[in-house]
């Protein structure tokens, strides 16, 4: 009877066995102070604006991970059904029911994942997903309303009305959920995610109850028109990249770029075209368009969860810090492992541009304190050095120690992968606040290098686990003949293969390895004239 075996892939860098890493003298440290405050519950994937030092909270949902089922998943019990005040300095809060707004409003209010933008008194909320009763269905709402905060912040810890400001109209492109909302300049960019129809379920769309998924894969431009009254929109040419914008459920962050313009970046996110794993490059996106950094490759945090974005004049760096979440990759005592279950993880990690464009990741001596940060944001503390798009000046911090804002919200995980035994007990939304502090002139931890960030190979083993036959997916800036080899643990050649006609970008190569020992560890290398990456296979039965 034919063995069968699973494998799971760790990731090693070049030719050694652990992970090479470098350390870095951190151009600053990033330090977490938990508080909590009574009577504030869970809530992940939410929408936020801020006024005097208050959050404005809309939607979101109550519970952790949505269940395989597609009866339990996105199920009505957790929609958020309240707005939501928050003041985390007075740690008090208030909340009032979105019964009184017209339901068009109450249905979209209680969504998770929208796209969301404060501009001035102004939260712009749009599309997110959930059950409608209106239409008898899931859906993603094909909504843009306009929230005043401060005046809906003052109804709600005065317990008078707030209809009166909040305004919605239907257009059928901000039908979108999990993308981001942005502004470069003074144009809105709706980058990435997709519109869902019905029910989720994991066996695809023509099983069970079925559903409609249908990628952006665009940037939709547009400019709001709002006299506080009258509120509509003129749309702008979209941006379309079928292979490269096809992303939802990441993290799309305002940059300011080297040339000391705004633009923004959209990290990761999934999933690839043709194939249930993560994007590791990014895209940098400015006013003139967009262009797909392949020389960059993201490990550490994958899915949506709270980031800062810090630039600093003098050195011309820009730095974005990313706060657990979920992702295919961790660090395991200096080894770089690879997933491909997507597990939650803790990692704290800081993707660096410098003067010249260039962009590397480098993991933080510190983590979250358990597995927490998919769905939570970061909500910046005002009155700090910005530029106009929300971007912090780094430089302008002055002294040792800032608090530049707190972190809310996410979903925590009593495990790193629940996905495929998740019966609705395994995770929460959760309730933790954290004080986030920018640390400066200090020397206490190492910010590490992950020396595969700053290659081009971006090498990815799948799917996993299987019965040994496996395909490795690899980017080449060159045509040129690539060598691909296995070892074992003792350094015995098992297999030698020459691929002589690689395809400039993308390309894929099927492998079985045969005579696999129960327990055994391999190493696959790609090797091409100008760099090389490896993976460590582990044999289970």
């Amino acid at each position: 009877m034919k063995s069968i075996f699973k494998i799971k892939f760790i990731t090693v860098f070049l030719l050694v066995i652990t992970l090479k890493t470098s350390a870095q003298t951190a151009p600053f440290q990033i330090a977490i102070e938990p508080i909590n405050i009574s009577g504030l519950g869970g809530l992940q994937a939410y929408a936020w604006g801020q006024h005097n030092g208050k959050w404005l909270i809309i939607g979101g949902r109550l519970d952790g991970l949505h269940r395989r089922q597609p009866f339990a998943a996105f199920d009505v019990a957790g929609h958020n059904t309240q707005i939501i005040v928050v003041d985390p300095v007075a740690q008090q809060k208030w909340s009032a029911p979105l019964s009184s707004l017209p339901v068009g409003m109450q249905e979209q209010f209680s969504s998770t994942n929208m796209e969301f933008h404060q501009q001035g008194d102004y939260l712009y909320l749009a599309g997110g997903y959930g059950y409608s009763n209106t239409s008898l269905d899931h859906i993603t709402y094909p909504n843009l309303s306009a929230v005043k905060v401060p005046d809906v912040i003052n109804a709600i810890i005065n317990g008078t009305t707030f209809t009166t400001y909040c305004r919605q109209i239907t257009d059928t492109m901000f039908a979108v959920t999990g993308g981001y909302l942005n502004k470069i300049n003074s144009t809105y960019y709706l980058t990435g995610g997709q519109k869902f129809i019905g029910r989720y379920n994991p066996m695809g769309p023509t099983s069970g109850p079925g559903f409609i998924q249908i990628y952006t894969n665009s940037i939709r431009k547009f400019n709001i028109n709002d006299n506080g009254i009258t509120l509509s929109v003129s749309h702008l040419p979209s941006i379309v990249d079928a292979a490269n914008l096809h992303r939802r459920d990441y993290n799309v962050v305002p940059q300011i770029l080297p040339t000391g313009e705004e633009g923004i970046t959209a990290f990761s996110g999934v999933f690839q075209v043709g194939v249930d794993l993560p994007f590791l490059n990014c895209v940098n996106i400015d006013s003139i368009g967009h262009v797909v950094n392949n020389a960059f490759s993201q490990y550490y945090n994958h899915y949506h969860c709270a980031h800062i974005p810090l630039y600093s004049l003098s050195a011309n760096e820009m730095h974005t810090v990313f706060f657990g979440g979920i992702a295919q990759y961790y660090d395991s005592l200096g080894i770089l492992v690879q997933n491909n279950n997507v597990p939650f993880v803790k990692t704290i990690a800081r993707v660096t541009r410098n003067s010249s464009g260039v962009m590397a990741e480098y993991k933080l001596p510190i983590e979250m304190p358990s597995l927490l940060g998919a769905g939570s944001e970061f909500i910046p503390v005002e009155g700090l050095p910005q530029y106009n798009n929300e971007v912090f000046k780094l430089d302008d911090f002055t002294a040792d120690t800032t608090l530049v804002g707190y972190i809310y919200g996410g979903i925590s995980s009593t495990a790193a992968n629940i996905f495929f035994t998740n019966t609705g007990t395994q995770s929460s939304a959760s309730s933790q606040i954290f004080k986030v502090f920018i640390i400066k002139n200090s020397n206490v931890g190492i910010h590490e290098l992950n020396s595969q960030s700053t290659g081009t190979l971006q090498m990815q083993v799948y799917p996993n686990p299987n019965d040994g036959d496996f395909i490795v997916k690899f980017n080449l800036k060159k045509t040129e003949p690539v060598t691909v080899t296995i070892f074992n643990s003792s350094g015995e050649l098992l297999d030698k293969s020459i691929l002589r006609t690689p395809k400039l970008g993308e390309n894929t190569f099927s492998k079985r390895i045969n005579k696999l020992t129960n327990g055994g560890v391999y190493f696959i290398t790609i090797e091409t004239s100008y760099e090389k990456s490896s993976q460590k296979i582990i044999v289970e039965p």
